[in-house]
């Protein structure tokens, strides 16, 4: 195996970076800061950011079949238009539980938007308990709710063959599996794959490679580790600079880079000393491993990363749901760099 390098390219003092997707098209990696509300678009060539500001927690992001991309802000289903610095409401869920807000989410294979919920934290990692959800909203805008008692909806993915849904609580200290069903989206059979060691501290973000490994950012553990989801086995360790490690992808020309987003929230003066890029974006190359991409904005073979979510029938406003109109006041983009 080649020698890793890890790298912060991007020293953005996220709050709390989450959800990196690589955009091929552009050559530019997206993510969200959570609670700072902020939506980012890094170019890795020219090195530019530009951020888009909405009113509320935005948790996660995705590409969308006809342009665009769709978000998951607050408790909202969102489609984001970057040009007209926009957001559509597509859905909402969780009415009944006004202290709830998405988490991680992603896209399947085909074109379902995957996210679950969880109650907002008072501190990193401490809230109430079993107050989320997992959901998925369809290509038709209705939406599904699979099963609730969640702590932290967090990583999410699915096997290459599209038979396995992967699935992290994060205060389970589990990652889980289900039996999935490509046409109907349905998912049984839950077991778990891989119990995480004391020393890898919380679950987080997931991704899987071209080889069907899963890698899981480990929050607080300040790493990302690479599992074998058929044998339960941890196959490798990658540890960065930085404790508060979220959430993981693959990216570049040929899908050989993992990007690595983390937060700084809740590290006191003494610990952003000591790890003064908390809160930045990490490159890492080297791993002799890659993931599957997408070429012209179709997928390739197998691929299950980041499938646009395709939302051809019908207007983009969901029928029930939503504000009045369903936009969201108060999106702004800048391009200025990180204070």
């Amino acid at each position: 195996m080649s020698s890793i390098k890890i790298e912060c390219v991007l020293p953005e003092n996220c709050r709390c970076g989450e959800s990196p997707v690589w955009v091929e098209a552009s050559n530019s990696l997206l993510f969200v800061d959570i609670p700072a509300k902020k939506v980012c678009q890094w170019d890795s060539l020219t090195k530019q950011v530009q951020r888009v500001t909405v009113d509320a927690p935005v948790s996660s992001v995705a590409l969308r079949q006809s342009g665009g991309y769709v978000a998951t802000i607050g408790t909202k289903f969102c489609a984001l238009n970057w040009e007209e610095q926009s957001v559509i409401v597509l859905a909402t869920v969780d009415n009944d539980k006004k202290n709830n807000r998405f988490n991680d989410g992603k896209v399947d294979p085909a074109g379902r938007y995957f996210a679950g919920t969880m109650a907002e934290e008072t501190a990193p990692a401490v809230l109430e308990r079993h107050q989320g959800a997992l959901y998925s909203l369809f290509p038709d805008h209705q939406v599904k709710k699979y099963f609730d008692q969640v702590d932290i909806s967090n990583g999410l993915d699915w096997s290459l063959d599209h038979k396995i849904f992967y699935y992290i609580d994060s205060l389970s200290y589990s990652v889980d599996a289900f039996d999935y069903d490509l046409q109907t989206g349905q998912i049984s059979n839950r077991r778990s794959v891989y119990k995480l060691e004391k020393e890898e501290q919380i679950p987080d973000g997931m991704c899987i490679d071209a080889e069907g490994k899963l890698w899981v950012a480990c929050y607080n553990g300040g790493r990302v580790i690479r599992l074998d989801p058929a044998t339960g086995k941890r196959l490798q360790t990658v540890k960065l600079p930085v404790d508060k490690t979220t959430s993981c992808c693959f990216g570049g020309k040929d899908y050989s880079e993992m990007y690595v987003t983390c937060a700084r929230d809740g590290m006191d003066p003494e610990g952003l000393l000591r790890q003064p890029e908390a809160g930045g974006i990490f490159k890492v190359t080297g791993l002799g491993v890659k993931a599957v991409g997408f070429q012209d904005g179709k997928a390739i073979g197998l691929s299950v990363f980041h499938k646009p979510l395709s939302f051809a029938a019908g207007p983009l406003l969901h029928p029930g749901g939503g504000n009045s109109r369903g936009r969201l006041e108060g999106a702004s983009l800048d391009t200025n760099p990180p204070s």
